[in-house]
């Protein structure tokens, strides 16, 4: 090459990187947004004093929205496996020799997680003439996901809450019948949980907040109450005078039985439901999540600080000097949901930063994170299931996410069928069998007044034989 052309093409060179950090700087240039699609640029001005739509909010969302429905497009296509899981498990097993490797049945199931397929339900009842139009705002099922408790807003303000009964069928179909009996309140639903009193899931216990002169309370509901063939004699009714509770939790331990906790600003009131006698112990802050262990009379306690703790009933000492507390650790943030593992040994919170952890209770350490959670300061919960392996939690981006349990593997991030805002954060139940014993596997989403069901690939029948033997 000769030297004036060696020279000629370092300038040129030269040239196109300077043009390329000067447009680079153009594009972020302070007040103004470059659109690349009209690749023009406009100006920025703020958004709470004109009518501008070109705000860094604005756009934002926007973006948000577009990514949203190209997932939504690309959830909706066919889902396809290149090979069958048993091919794909020993792929894997001849990759990597030395990993350790989750159990067969487990795999099959998490490929099977994969696949689900989104499916609007058509709730019905037998007033057809008016459908629901009220945005749901809690769902919470039973231990037979039989029955789903429904709480919706109701535009006028207040709510109504009821009882939806899912029946699921081998052909693959799952039918929603609403109960008649609906009830309306003017006050706000805070918690729900399901009560054994007389059977299992016998009741629903309610959390309401106080509203101007009324005083909040926890209402103890009998399930046949909602019920479209009412008796004469629904069951135990009452109602405990309790200020605002931001949390509930019934106990199944024979030892404490017939008890619930509430949790409320800066206390925890256990209360045995038949004689009224109540037990108050003094906490650092509200107490935002509640939930009882199984083989002990053992409260564990999340807290909007970031602690948690547990409490054991069967102490006497309930004094400022917190000697109650059996097990005591924080996280940075508020808590916003706690989940008992079956074995009691472990803890799954999450908190308002969006992080999700399991701890060791035996050594107070977090041994797993799992990542990808969003939350900044919504009360969201998060829902396990230990069988399958599975942890769900629906961010405040309105994403649901699926994942791993055992190895925090994010498995699926599932769109919003609805835009995003703070009326559309989706309520999920995730269960092997929705509808009951011959119900269908998969996930049930509430999102403003939809109802959906996230079924397996039908595809895979391999998958399900395979799991039926193991």
């Amino acid at each position: 090459m000769k030297r004036g052309n060696w020279r000629s093409s370092g300038r040129d060179r030269h040239r196109h990187h300077n043009q390329s950090q000067w447009r680079s700087r153009l594009r972020s240039l302070p007040g103004f947004y470059f659109d690349p699609e009209k690749n023009r640029y406009f100006r920025l001005l703020p958004g709470h004093n004109n009518c501008n739509p070109l705000t860094k909010e604005g756009l934002q969302k926007k973006e948000e929205e577009k990514k949203r429905s190209a997932l939504l497009v690309e959830d909706d296509g066919p889902r396809k496996v290149s090979w069958g899981i048993t091919e794909y498990y020993l792929t894997r097993k001849k990759l990597y020799p030395k990993m350790n490797l989750i159990p067969f049945c487990r795999l099959i199931h998490e490929v099977k997680v994969s696949g689900m397929q989104r499916q609007r339900l058509e709730v019905q009842s037998s007033n057809s003439t008016s459908p629901n139009t009220d945005n749901f705002h809690l769902i919470v099922a039973d231990s037979a996901c039989e029955r789903v408790f429904t709480v919706n807003d109701v535009s006028h303000g207040g709510c109504k809450y009821g009882i939806m009964n899912f029946h699921g069928y081998r052909k693959g179909f799952l039918s929603v019948e609403m109960c008649d009996n609906l009830y309306f309140t003017n006050r706000k639903v805070n918690s729900v949980c399901w009560a054994s009193v007389t059977h299992t899931d016998s009741h629903v216990l309610l959390c309401l907040v106080g509203i101007s002169q009324t005083p909040g309370c926890v209402s103890l509901l009998p399930a046949s109450l909602f019920s479209n063939f009412n008796p004469d004699q629904p069951g135990m009714l009452c109602s405990f005078k309790i200020s605002t509770a931001w949390s509930c939790a019934w106990c199944l331990n024979p030892q404490a039985d017939k008890t619930f906790s509430t949790g409320l600003s800066r206390r925890v009131i256990v209360t045995d439901a038949v004689t009224g006698r109540r037990a108050t112990y003094l906490a650092g802050s509200d107490v935002l999540a509640q939930q009882f262990a199984l083989r002990a009379p053992v409260l564990f306690n999340g807290c909007r600080s970031g602690e948690i703790f547990s409490i054991d009933l069967r102490q006497r000492d309930r004094g400022r000097s917190h000697s109650w507390k059996t097990s005591r650790f924080f996280q940075e943030s508020a808590i916003t949901s706690v989940q008992l593992l079956q074995d009691e040994n472990y803890l799954l919170a999450a908190d308002m930063l969006g992080k999700i952890k399991l701890w060791d209770i035996r050594i107070k350490r977090s041994v797993k994170q799992y990542e990808g959670h969003h939350n900044e300061y919504a009360y969201l919960p998060i829902h396990v299931n230990e069988p399958e392996g599975l942890l769900l939690a629906v961010g405040q981006d309105c994403y649901t996410r699926l994942w791993s349990l055992h190895d925090s593997r994010l498995l699926r991030t599932i769109p919003s069928p609805h835009p995003a805002g703070k009326d559309s954060i989706p309520n999920v139940v995730f269960s092997s069998q929705l509808g009951g014993s011959r119900g269908l596997p998969g996930l049930l989403m509430a999102v403003r007044h939809d109802l959906y069901h996230y079924s397996y690939n039908k595809d895979y029948q391999e998958g399900r034989t395979l799991e039926g033997q193991c």
